[in-house]
C-alpha cells in the first residue's frame, strides 16, 4: 500500500528519468542487513527530501 501524504505527489507510470543518478537503497543483494532490502515494495519522500523504502519481506521500513 502507498504511502502518501497531504502533499503527496503521484508520478505517472510512464515517468522518464534521466540517466544519471545514484543508488539510494539496495543493491547489495537480497538480505535483511542495513544495506540490503528483501522485497522492497514501497517509496515515500518526505517534505524534507529524506526517503523512506517500505521492505516488505524483513517487516520494516527503511529511512
Amino acid at each position: 500500500y502507498p504511502l502518501r501524504s497531504p502533499s503527496s505527489t503521484n508520478i505517472h507510470s510512464n515517468a522518464r528519468w534521466q540517466q544519471n543518478g545514484i543508488t539510494v537503497a539496495g543493491g547489495n543483494r537480497q538480505g535483511n542487513g542495513i544495506n540490503q532490502l528483501s522485497n522492497p515494495s514501497g517509496l515515500y519522500v518526505d517534505d524534507d527530501q529524506t526517503i523512506y523504502v517500505s521492505d516488505q519481506s524483513n517487516h520494516r521500513i527503511m529511512e
